[in-house]
């Protein structure tokens, strides 16, 4: 494969609906398994009572006179920073005062990074994978990493009864979120090291690898038509509760079990023309982290709040406690981590190997962190000249 990225869907396209959200279907994934169906894995776009394509506004001055500033994330627990913060009333709407946040929810990277390149959002919370296929694919021009938000919270979760050691994965079905995303990365990374062999854009080889949407993967272990999943919170604990068995934690491949799920990505245009809007927008995300440390309860609630006005109803308690505990609130990108995340893309066949100087640019963070009396974090030589 050359530098192209793995295949993305299409632009989201907008389908208004009053009281509740826009849906947005990018493209249609068809599964490999038939039972599965397909599955849209667009963008959300939510909605306020009044059909508004925008939360309420904090009140006060709008920030460099911006009505609102767009916003990508998942409906993950990985996404926590977003899922507590860009709530209303929540620290990154209130650090916008009268800019209002439009956010739209994505089910994985690629696609969210398509709505990023059309202009369709300016911010987003997202995986490393898909920052890095964004920033080789446009050459360097077009996003930058701006900060860290979460780590952990990525699990090899198996059916017990087919899938008792880590070598019987070898030839079973396993789910990842969608080509080219960070865990599908991850386990096409993992596999390899097994010594399988597996077609990155088709997922046949040694181990059949399905991407399916995070929402009805549960009903693909259910039903059979997967073996297991390589997926975020709270899918993860979600298949537990169903039975899985948790065979590997993503963090004890890493070093110090410390590797970063969810960076903030800002669009280069959008910073250069309005870097109060994004310097607020990291003031909000730093002090959400420092209240999801400080009030782990509160902030687990007030995540599951989120998720139900996105998915319709709350995680029970089986499902979040232990997908909780399994992430943590980190303001640092852990940017000298980015080569390794690179190479397993380049591994897999993604990628060929890429440039990434430039694709970080922390001086809006670290101004922030210096404010807060934190210490500033470092861009591993990877930073904006």
């Amino acid at each position: 494969m050359s530098s192209a990225q793995p295949l993305l869907p299409a632009r989201p396209a907008e389908r208004p609906r009053r009281h509740t959200r826009i849906l947005a279907a990018a493209a249609v994934l068809p599964l490999l398994m038939g039972a599965l169906g397909a599955c849209g894995y667009g963008s959300q776009k939510k909605t306020d009572d009044q059909g508004s394509s925008a939360l309420p506004a904090a009140g006060g001055e709008k920030i460099d006179g911006l009505d609102k500033v767009k916003v990508g994330y998942f409906a993950n627990l990985t996404h926590a920073t977003a899922l507590v913060g860009l709530r209303k009333g929540g620290q990154i709407q209130q650090e916008l005062h009268g800019t209002k946040v439009s956010p739209f929810v994505f089910n994985a990277g690629p696609s969210e990074i398509e709505a990023l390149n059309a202009g369709s959002i300016d911010i987003g919370w997202i995986g490393p994978s898909p920052a890095i296929n964004g920033y080789v694919k446009s050459h360097g021009s077009n996003l930058r990493i701006i900060s860290g938000s979460v780590s952990g919270g990525v699990k090899l979760v198996v059916n017990p009864k087919k899938i008792k050691t880590l070598n019987d994965v070898k030839g079973k079905k396993i789910a990842t979120p969608q080509l080219g995303n960070t865990q599908d990365v991850a386990f096409l990374n993992w596999a390899a090291s097994k010594g399988w062999k597996v077609d990155a854009q088709s997922g046949k080889g040694d181990v059949s690898v399905v991407r399916s949407d995070n929402k009805v993967t549960p009903d693909a272990y259910k039903s059979g038509a997967i073996d297991g999943a390589w997926v975020p919170e709270p899918t993860a604990s979600k298949l537990v509760a169903d039975g899985g068995k948790v065979l590997l934690d993503e963090s004890s491949l890493w070093p110090d079990k410390k590797f970063v799920i969810t960076n903030v990505i800002v669009r280069q245009e959008f910073l250069k023309e309005h870097p109060k809007v994004v310097e607020a927008v990291l003031r909000g995300s730093v002090k959400t982290n420092a209240f999801i440390k400080a009030n782990p309860e509160q902030a687990k609630n007030a995540a599951n709040a989120a998720l139900k006005e996105e998915t319709g109803k709350p995680l029970p308690a089986e499902v979040i406690d232990p997908a909780w505990k399994s992430i943590q609130a980190i303001d640092d990108p852990l940017a000298s981590t980015l080569h390794t995340e690179a190479d397993h893309a380049v591994q897999a066949g993604l990628l060929e190997k890429p440039d990434l100087k430039g694709i970080y640019d922390l001086a809006p963070l670290n101004k922030v962190l210096k404010a807060e009396g934190k210490p500033t974090v470092s861009d591993a030589g990877l930073g904006v000249k």
